[in-house]
């Protein structure tokens, strides 16, 4: 089955469970995945496409970027062209690609990266501060925050996408989380405290943001 979605006819598939809803979903390959009970018809499936057509055309152009971006490996601002050769024990940088044995591998020396710099970033920053008490710093995937500080088990938690962006953002993160030491909230107060050590935070916050 196909339906013409704004400017593009897109294949629709259609999967039969003991769904109460309908959930739609673009694959990989752009497909539309349809999931629904058997008793839905192809006539009320068309019509709830035709109600959420704006909301389908803004999530195909969603899939089409996470293609995109799935294509590139992002490090410290730049985007890499991902080449796979399974010659290369270790992935290599060129001018515009990285050359990695393969997927799994690349994500190896991705978590590795993040350790090595978030770590060199903290000791380079630290001696900075003053009055910062002992702590632990970990890394993980984060959805919505940039970076976390635990104050009562004195934890600072820096989003893994940060090797993603520019140095001096992942600085900015830093900072911030450190300045939570002094301010837990985000009074006046903090903010003071992130501009002394980062005077463009407003700008980098857009950044982050963008």
């Amino acid at each position: 089955m196909t339906y013409k979605l704004g400017e593009e006819e897109i294949i629709i598939e259609i999967i039969y469970k003991n769904n109460k809803n309908i959930y739609m979903r673009f694959q990989n390959d752009l497909t539309l995945q349809i999931t629904c009970n058997r008793f839905t018809s192809t006539n009320q499936i068309k019509k709830l496409m035709i109600e959420n057509s704006r909301a389908l055309e803004k999530m195909l152009h969603q899939k089409k970027k996470e293609l995109e971006r799935n294509q590139f490996f992002y490090y410290l601002g730049k985007p890499y062209q991902i080449v796979i050769d399974d010659t290369v024990k270790t992935p290599t940088f060129t001018q515009n690609s990285i050359i990695a044995k393969d997927e799994k591998t690349l994500k190896k020396f991705y978590d590795t990266e993040c350790k090595r710099i978030f770590e060199l970033e903290l000791a380079r920053i630290l001696p900075y501060f003053s009055n910062i008490p002992s702590f632990t710093l970990k890394m993980r995937n984060m959805k919505t925050r940039w970076g976390v500080n635990n104050y009562g088990s004195k934890t600072i938690t820096l989003n893994k996408e940060l090797l993603k962006k520019d140095l001096d953002l992942l600085d900015y993160v830093i900072i911030h989380e450190l300045c939570h030491f002094y301010e837990p909230n985000h009074s006046e107060a903090f903010w003071n405290h992130v501009k002394e050590y980062y005077p463009k935070y407003k700008e980098a916050r857009k950044r982050l943001r963008n």
